[in-house]
């Protein structure tokens, strides 16, 4: 691998609204997508929605799950990829056809295990679905139907781009099973989609905000041998996305975890001043990330918090406020909360001399 300068990830960042904007306007694939590749009478026979990835598919797959059971009005389990191919997948009934769906991401659509799940899937009777950027790959040619998630490409990176064009791809479908089960009016559904093609000038606005916040508290972090990053319902799959990116942009260990299993676990984890990230949107369990903050701070902690910029309960917890500036329902939220991280992993690079995926290593990529 030649070696990956971590600026890419602010490319990819940039483009982010432009590409939300296109993709919900002008391309031929999400909403349009996810209504033609899969027939009324298929999205009506749906009670029950599998969905599987690994690395940033998977993380998108946690990040679905919300809006596929509010939104849907479907019981949506979001699994890695081996663990729903070797233990979960020859388990799971077919009550009837169509139900369920099991949902393969993979942007490339060449993701080995995610393939061979929707392989096994289609051999045990399931409907299969891929979302994938690849149309002519191995996903789409193996599954039963295929939703595009197909964007641009601008160059190599760690995803963003492709991370949310995955949501994207996910939300549309969330929305389009809701629709056609009489969970609302099409024209409610329609203001979903246009509430998500909005979503780029909160995203634009948000930037703005972060960035700043971000570089001071990288300053601050750049020395720690670690971090975590936290949250619960739609913002765990937010939380082990962010830790990612740290991993891959700046060769930093991060983890991402539950709010309530941090509690439990990392919460007795050394270093005591180890940061602490909580990604908080109002929503559901927005009452345990003030809990959990307190928590953390009484131990020690260095924390930040990734907030409404309305939200003065976490703000004044917090060593450092990473503002999201706009409203954003919780089901959308993973669109617009990884955005501090994302700024994080370059500025942390940065400061640590390192390139993306440890690029530079020898050692590591031959």
């Amino acid at each position: 691998m030649d070696p990956m300068h971590p600026s890419v990830m602010i490319d990819q960042l940039n483009d982010l609204p432009n590409m939300i904007r296109n993709v919900v306007q002008d391309f031929d694939w999400g909403e349009k997508s996810a209504r033609r590749a899969i027939t009324t009478l298929e999205y009506l026979s749906v009670n029950r929605v599998i969905v599987s990835g690994c690395g940033d598919s998977y993380h998108a797959a946690l990040a679905s799950e919300m809006a596929f059971e509010s939104i849907g009005g479907v019981a949506c389990e979001p699994y890695n990829g081996l663990r729903l191919l070797d233990y979960a997948i020859d388990q799971i009934s077919a009550p009837f056809p169509g139900d369920p769906f099991i949902v393969g991401v993979s942007v490339s659509g060449t993701t080995a295990r995610v393939v061979s799940m929707i392989e096994r899937a289609k051999t045990r009777g399931h409907f299969t679905v891929a979302v994938t950027g690849n149309a002519e790959s191995a996903l789409a040619t193996a599954a039963d139907r295929y939703v595009s998630s197909e964007i641009p490409f601008i160059g190599r990176s760690p995803g963003i781009r492709t991370y949310t064009a995955s949501l994207m791809a996910l939300y549309m479908m969330a929305i389009r099973i809701g629709e056609l089960q009489d969970a609302y009016h099409m024209d409610v559904a329609n203001a979903m989609r246009k509430e998500i093609a909005g979503l780029a000038d909160v995203i634009e606005a948000t930037m703005k905000a972060t960035e700043g916040p971000v570089k001071e508290a990288v300053a601050a972090f750049k020395d720690s041998p670690a971090m975590v990053w936290l949250g619960s319902g739609p913002s765990y799959g937010t939380a082990l996305f962010s830790a990612a990116k740290l991993v891959e942009g700046a060769g930093l260990f991060a983890i991402g975890q539950d709010l309530e299993e941090w509690a439990h676990v990392e919460r007795f984890a050394r270093p005591n001043d180890m940061p602490t990230v909580i990604v908080g949107p109002q929503g559901k369990s927005h009452w345990r990330a003030v809990e959990v903050a307190k928590a953390a701070k009484a131990v020690g902690r260095r924390v930040a918090v990734v907030a409404s910029k309305n939200d003065k309960e976490l703000a004044d917890l917090a060593d450092f406020v990473f503002p999201v500036v706009g409203d954003v329902r919780e089901e959308f939220s993973p669109l617009v909360y990884h955005i501090a991280s994302d700024y994080m992993a370059y500025y942390m690079a940065e400061a640590l001399g390192r390139m993306c995926f440890q690029s530079d290593n020898r050692a590591l990529w031959g």
